[in-house]
C-alpha cells in the first residue's frame, strides 16, 4: 500500500519542499520483519532513520510494517540531510501498513526528528521551512516539534496552521483524531525588549574621538577600525555599537533570523532575534567559518551579523587570506559561496567594527614604553591589504587615559541619547533614499553621491587637499563623501557644509 506525506530540507539558507512516499508490499502475519529502503540521495543520518523509527514506533505502542518497505524522498536528484524527515517517515510507515488513516497525512507536512522513546526532538530551518511550506500552498496542517513550534508559526503566519507534537504518539493521535489548537505567534510580542541588556556608552570614560566616530558609523552604516594601545576600552566601545542601532523592521527580523535558524540558534524561547545580531569570531578562524562554504553551503559569520555588527579584534592576527575575502561582501552586501553540489548566495550586510594595536609591542608611543622600530610598526600595519582598508570608512585613533580621566567617573552620554540621534538621521536617509530602495548612507551609489553629496568650492578645495595628501582611491574619496553626509544628516543639515567634510576627512588615515 502507498501513502505519502510532505516534508521540506534546506538549501544554505533556502528551503525547499520534499514529498515523502512510502510504499509497502509483501505485508502479512507470516511476513518477516520488515526490509526498509531509502532512496532519493539520504545522506548517513536519513539512512540511519531507519532504526530510529523502528523504535520509536515500538515504543509508542504500534506495530512497524512488515514486508518490503521501500521510501522515497522526492526530488530524487537534490540531497536529503539530516534527521528532520524521521517524523514524516514514521507516519508515512503506519498509513502505508494500514494503522493509521491516509488522507489527513496527504494534505499534511511533517517534520521532526525522533528519539528511540518516540519523543519528537527539535530540528534546524523550522523558520524559513515553514514559510516556503506556506507559500507553496495545498496544505490543510504542519506537524512541528513542540521546541519548534512558534518559530514555524512565525515562518508560516496565517497562511498554514501549525501543530506543535510532543511525541510520535501525539502525532499519531492528531492525524487519527483531528487536529488540536495551533500554534499562534506574534513578531511584534518578540520585539519587545529591544534594548535589554545590551552594555551601555554611558559605562565608558573618555574617549569622545571614538564615541562619535561609533555614533556616525551606527547613523551611516559605515565600517569602522578602531587603533590603540591594549586596554584602552576598543573591545568595550565595539559591545556598545549594536546599542545605539535603530530598532529591526518585520523583513530584517525575519531575514536574520532565518540565518540564525538554519543554524539551529534560535531557542524555543526565544524564536525569532529581537535584537540586532553582534558577532565577535577569534583570530583563528577559517575563511570558510567566517564566510560559508563546506561540502553542503551553510552561512559564515558575515552572514550570522547580517542587519548587526561584525566584530574583529586584533586585525591583524586573522590571517591574510581570511581576510581578503571580507572585501565582495563589505561592497554588495552578499556572498556567493560556489561548490560542486551548486552554488548558494548569502546575505552579509552588516557594519564591519574592527580593533587593532598600533605596532607589535601594542604601545604604539615611545612615551608608553613602546620599542618597535618604525620598519617593525610598518609591518605590522601591512598586514591589512591597502583594498581592505580602503572599506573601512572611518579609522580613529583610541588614546591612551590620562590619570585624571582614569580615576574620574564615566560623564559620557548613554546609549539611549545617542540612539535617539542616529534614528532621526537613518530616518532623513529613508525619506532621501526610499524611492531607490537603500537605506542608509553607506550604500549611496557614484550616481547617488552626485545628486546629494555636492561640494561648495570650500568643500572642493578640502578634499583636493585630502587627496594629495592621503593618495585616495576613487573609492576611498566616495567614502569620505558618504561620511560627510551621514555627519550633515547628525546635524539636521540638508547641504554638506565644510566642517562636515573636514570632520569625514579627519577619520581616513594615510599609509605610515
Amino acid at each position: 500500500m502507498l501513502a505519502k506525506t510532505f516534508s521540506a530540507a534546506v538549501i544554505g539558507i533556502d528551503a525547499y519542499p520534499v514529498e515523502i512516499e512510502v510504499n509497502v508490499t509483501g505485508a502479512g502475519a507470516n511476513v518477516p520483519e520488515s526490509m526498509v529502503s531509502i532512496v532519493g540521495l539520504p545522506d548517513a543520518a536519513v539512512k540511519e532513520s531507519r532504526d530510529r523509527v523502528r523504535s520509536a514506533i515500538l515504543s509508542s505502542g504500534m506495530v512497524p510494517p512488515r514486508g518490503s518497505t521501500v521510501v522515497n524522498l522526492a526530488p530524487a536528484d537534490l540531497r536529503k540531510e539530516g534527521a528532520a524527515f524521521d517524523l514524516g517517515i514514521a507516519l508515512g510507515m503506519l498509513a502505508a501498513s494500514g494503522s493509521i488513516p491516509k488522507e489527513p497525512l496527504a494534505v499534511a507536512a511533517v517534520l521532526g526528528e525522533l528519539a528511540l522513546d518516540g519523543t519528537v526532538r527539535p530540528v534546524r530551518g523550522a523558520l524559513p521551512i515553514a514559510a516556503r511550506l506556506a507559500e507553496n500552498g495545498g496544505l490543510e496542517a504542519l506537524l512541528v516539534p513542540a521546541a519548534n513550534a512558534e518559530e514555524a508559526a512565525l515562518g508560516a503566519g496565517e497562511s498554514l496552521p501549525v501543530y506543535p507534537v510532543a511525541n510520535l504518539r501525539d502525532a499519531i493521535d492528531q492525524i487519527s483524531r483531528g487536529y488540536g489548537q495551533p500554534c499562534r505567534a506574534s513578531i511584534a510580542e518578540y520585539q519587545a525588549g529591544l534594548q535589554e541588556n545590551i552594555p551601555d556608552f554611558a559605562d565608558v570614560k573618555g574617549q569622545k574621538m571614538a564615541r562619535r566616530a561609533l555614533e556616525i558609523a551606527a547613523a551611516g552604516g559605515h565600517n569602522c577600525l578602531m587603533i590603540g594601545p591594549p586596554g584602552t576600552g576598543k573591545s568595550m566601545l565595539a559591545m556598545r555599537l549594536p546599542g545605539i542601532l535603530p530598532p529591526m523592521n518585520r523583513a530584517e527580523t525575519l531575514e536574520t533570523s532565518r540565518i540564525h535558524s538554519v543554524l539551529g540558534l534560535l531557542s524555543s524561547g526565544q524564536p525569532l532575534l529581537n535584537r540586532r545580531p553582534f558577532r565577535a569570531p577569534h583570530h583563528t578562524i577559517s575563511d570558510v567559518g567566517l564566510i560559508g562554504g563546506g561540502r553542503d553551503p551553510h552561512p559564515g559569520e558575515i552572514s550570522l551579523a547580517h542587519n548587526g555588527v561584525l566584530f574583529l579584534d586584533e586585525l591583524p592576527e586573522f590571517k591574510r587570506n581570511v581576510l581578503e575575502v571580507l572585501r565582495q561582501p563589505l561592497e554588495n552586501g552578499w556572498i556567493t559561496v560556489s561548490r560542486a553540489s551548486g552554488n548558494c548566495t548569502f546575505p552579509a550586510r552588516f557594519i564591519l567594527c574592527a580593533a587593532m594595536n598600533p605596532c607589535p609591542c601594542g604601545r604604539g608611543e615611545y612615551e608608553l614604553g613602546c620599542t618597535c622600530r618604525p620598519e617593525e610598526k610598518r609591518r605590522y600595519r601591512k598586514k591589512i591589504s591597502g583594498p581592505l582598508l580602503d572599506r573601512i570608512d572611518l579609522q580613529v585613533e583610541v588614546r591612551q587615559l590620562s590619570e585624571a580621566e582614569l580615576l574620574a567617573a564615566p560623564d559620557g552620554e548613554s546609549s539611549a541619547v545617542i540612539r535617539e540621534r542616529v534614528i532621526a538621521a537613518r530616518r532623513l536617509q529613508e525619506e532621501r533614499l526610499g524611492r531607490r530602495k537603500l537605506y542608509c548612507n553607506a550604500q549611496l551609489t557614484s550616481r547617488d553621491l552626485q545628486e546629494f553629496c555636492r561640494l561648495s568650492s570650500g568643500g572642493q578645495m578640502l578634499m583636493r587637499q585630502a587627496i594629495a595628501r592621503f593618495k585616495l582611491s576613487p573609492r576611498a574619496y566616495d567614502r569620505i563623501l558618504k561620511v560627510a553626509r551621514t555627519i550633515a544628516d547628525l546635524a539636521g543639515s540638508a547641504s554638506l557644509q565644510e566642517e562636515h567634510i573636514f570632520e569625514a576627512i579627519n577619520y581616513r588615515r594615510g599609509e605610515d
